[in-house]
């Protein structure tokens, strides 16, 4: 019956001449979360804080597999997602973060520092679980293609489309990506109006001022490498300034390897001077003295 009465405001349109197009806004943008086997809690509570303002989100179990990305673009497909985050943790303390387009890519491998969440920050910030946000991106991201291309993969993942699932119809808050030392800073901002006429002590002069308050999580992003496809494929940028934490532990150890070799060094070379100095009596020593 729905079908027959379509068809026929169809046929009545067409006869006025009036073709009244309506505005869907169909937008399927979906984000998928997951991790991997060994998070910790720090993880999985960064985790939740993307899930609460990225209302576009599904969350999913944890992956069993750290070798095998390519069946997160399965796992993608059949939860009707085309975008994908997933935590990559090694030796349950170095956190990667994987950001796809599934599941064609392109897709980036990030190290995730300075990690602080929302409950470890506590800040004075807050705002409504649900609500869309403004995305600001620094100006060097217009600096480099990798920096461009990475700009527009943030935008996708992170943007929460107007009319999606679970969101909240006005914005609230910022989410800020800026560049420095040749890594991504995210930062997560309520937009608050300081002085409003409801306010006492303000006049109209004072309204429409605006200031931000950060709310968390914090962390920063090092890029290691971008793919051309979906968790894998031909690399299109590598990090040659990205050092792998592996690496900066064996060195730290070595450091202190060496500061216990030249301790015991300096200690054999003690006990053989003590040795030779024994060894060579003087004319007033006791042994002649005393003969």
């Amino acid at each position: 019956m729905a079908t027959v009465f379509k068809a026929a405001e169809k046929a009545i349109a067409k006869s006025d001449g009036s073709s009244k197009t309506k505005d869907k806004r169909a937008n399927k943008q979906r984000v998928m979360l997951l991790s991997s086997r060994g998070v910790n809690f720090r993880h999985r509570h960064l985790l939740t804080d993307l899930e609460g303002f990225l209302p576009h989100s599904k969350k999913d179990a944890k992956l069993d597999t750290k070798n095998n990305l390519y069946v997160l673009n399965e796992l993608a497909e059949l939860n009707n997602c085309n975008n994908a985050i997933f935590f990559e943790v090694r030796k349950r303390q170095d956190l990667y973060l994987w950001m796809s387009k599934t599941p064609n890519g392109p897709s980036v491998k990030f190290h995730v520092q300075n990690l602080h969440t929302m409950d470890e920050l506590k800040m004075t910030g807050n705002c409504l679980k649900g609500s869309r946000h403004v995305l600001s991106f620094d100006k060097t991201f217009d600096s480099a293609p990798h920096w461009s291309l990475l700009k527009e993969l943030l935008a996708q993942v992170f943007n929460v489309p107007k009319g999606s699932r679970r969101s909240k119809p006005f914005i609230d808050h910022v989410l800020s990506f800026s560049i420095v030392d040749n890594r991504i800073w995210f930062r997560n901002y309520q937009i608050v109006e300081k002085n409003q006429l409801n306010t006492p002590g303000c006049t109209t002069l004072d309204k429409g001022d605006i200031s931000l308050i950060e709310i968390g999580p914090r962390f920063c992003l090092t890029t290691i490498r971008i793919f051309e496809g979906s968790f894998g494929g031909p690399t299109v940028f590598e990090n040659p300034e990205f050092v792998h934490p592996n690496f900066i532990r064996a060195s730290v150890r070595k450091e202190k390897l060496k500061k216990y070799q030249d301790r015991q060094k300096s200690i054999e070379t003690r006990k053989v001077r003590v040795k030779e100095a024994e060894g060579q009596e003087s004319e007033l020593s006791d042994k002649r003295v005393f003969e």
